[in-house]
């Protein structure tokens, strides 16, 4: 399946973040941890809010290894997202709405001070979510 994202590309403050969580759960690739971040902001039952992201860091990949093996079930996540949220599945919208879920993930995990070891990340990932 060929998505509309082609290339990502994090803010500073997002990569900021990354480090804490690489440190943390020395999981040493940006993609894993930036899965573990889409995730988590798409089990959130509200919508992110529609905030500017800058592109001002210098971690950039390409969608195929943001996914991986994984790339067309979460391109599939987040249209299903989309549509439940009442979106457009354009590319436009796709775009945006995956940089938004990407990076409200990031901060999520990276400011929740109980993720200190990859465990920790596990067991943030198999409990309910709240809302």
């Amino acid at each position: 399946m060929e998505s509309p994202i082609e290339r990502i590309k994090l803010s500073q403050t997002a990569k900021d973040q990354l480090l804490k969580l690489k440190r943390n759960t020395k999981i040493e690739q940006w993609n894993i941890l930036c899965r573990w971040a889409f995730c988590r902001s798409l089990a959130e039952t509200a919508s992110p809010s529609p905030v500017p992201i800058p592109q001002d860091s210098n971690v950039e990949m390409t969608w195929q290894t943001f996914g991986g093996e994984m790339a067309d079930i979460l391109l599939l996540a987040l249209k299903q997202r989309c549509h439940n949220d009442g979106l457009d599945t354009d590319k436009e919208t796709l775009v945006k709405q995956f940089r938004l879920h990407l990076h409200r993930g990031i901060g999520y995990l990276a400011g929740d001070p109980n993720i200190k070891r990859i465990e920790d990340l596990i067991e943030v990932a198999t409990k309910k979510v709240r809302s």
